[in-house]
């Protein structure tokens, strides 16, 4: 048989060319809210894989997702599983403000989703301790959900530009909260915590880890919405708000800062980032454990709380948060100032107040 340099490469190229393309699934189980499954499975599927659940934002859609962020391809070079779930609300909005969106197994967007993961844990054979979560936007406030109303499924998650859990509520399907959006919803890490456990009472077993990302430059959810939903999570795993155990310095990149809690909890703060955040798939793939070194237990810290409270939809609010660029040598909100080593303003804008959190660092607050 007669072999050409053109017919070879040709050959070659086939070899390497992927069949895996994004899939809907239309039977996948119980959805009375009518949610969509597109999944991507790679054509090299390692056995027992991971799952990526990818959870887009508004106007959005799976496809736009699937192309939009690097999951897929990260997918095709480890062997994971990613589902991309689709809105079926007007706007491409999640559900994530109805008393069904904090309830489980109430046939909510929520719940449809977590029956997605389930379907495809079943169809696949995935590692039931290797399923994780992300999301953008409104994708990040249905990560935040899924994380306190699904804590058994889920491993760890990513959440990008979100709310805390409950604080979207309108008691409408896919509502707007204004309050909650321009970071209004102010309120301690005990009462946000209870709002997350409240999605699941009486559970007292592992939950997802949680990576809160956000920009200093977000005007449409605005940035104090990364200090609501650090002190959400702080409260459920048993941390102090405000004294992270580490804070890193243009981590994973510039212009982020990692506040690192501990094994369970990091939040990641962009200074001039919009709400525009880019999806960081490197690092999501180190915090999932799909990379470098295996995710590290989730079992929650005890939490002493002598309250109950319902789960709350509205939190107690104050003045909206605008970030403004001081003039002379001081500190913005929320910026460092103080600290072994630090050389940089040591006086916060009025009214904020440079707040000791540990030797290394102190921040306005």
């Amino acid at each position: 048989m007669k072999f050409s340099l053109t017919s070879g490469l040709l050959a070659a190229l086939a070899g390497l060319s992927s069949a895996a393309s994004l899939t809907q699934v239309s039977n996948f189980g119980s959805n009375p809210s009518g949610a969509r499954m597109y999944i991507y499975v790679p054509d090299r599927l390692a056995s027992n894989p991971a799952i990526v659940t990818a959870v887009h934002y508004c106007t959005g859609t799976a496809n736009a997702f699937y192309t939009g962020t690097p999951y897929a391809r990260l997918a095709d070079q480890h062997g994971f599983i990613v589902i991309y779930p689709e809105s079926p609300n007007s706007g491409g909005c999640w559900d994530v403000s109805s008393q069904a969106a904090y309830t489980r197994n109430s046939g909510s967007n929520s719940h449809a989703i977590a029956t997605m993961v389930n379907w495809a844990i079943s169809q696949y054979g995935a590692d039931r301790d290797r399923i994780f979560l992300a999301g953008t936007s409104s994708g990040a406030m249905m990560t935040n959900v899924l994380a306190a109303t699904y804590p058994d499924l889920f491993k760890a998650a990513s959440a990008y530009a979100g709310v805390p859990a409950g604080c979207f509520s309108t008691n409408s399907v896919a509502g707007w909260n204004s309050t909650c959006a321009n970071g209004q919803s102010i309120t301690t890490q005990e009462h946000w915590a209870q709002v997350a456990k409240n999605m699941y009472p009486g559970y007292d077993g592992p939950r997802p880890r949680m990576m809160i990302y956000h920009g200093s430059a977000d005007s449409t959810i605005y940035p104090r919405n990364f200090n609501e939903t650090m002190k959400q999570w702080a409260g459920v795993f048993g941390y102090t708000y405000g004294s992270p155990q580490q804070t890193l310095n243009n981590n994973p990149a510039a212009p982020y800062t990692k506040y690192v809690y501990g094994a369970n909890l990091v939040g990641v703060y962009g200074t001039g980032v919009t709400h525009d955040i880019p999806v960081n798939g490197a690092h999501d793939m180190e915090w999932f454990g799909i990379t470098g070194q295996p995710a590290a237990s989730s079992s929650p810290a005890p939490v002493a709380s002598s309250t109950t409270l319902a789960t709350s939809t509205r939190a107690a609010t104050s003045a909206a948060v605008t970030p403004t660029q001081p003039s002379g040598c001081t500190a913005a909100r929320w910026a460092q100032c103080g600290g072994q080593g630090f050389s940089g303003c040591t006086v916060c804008a009025s009214p904020y107040k440079c707040t000791f959190s540990n030797n290394w660092y102190s921040q306005c607050l």
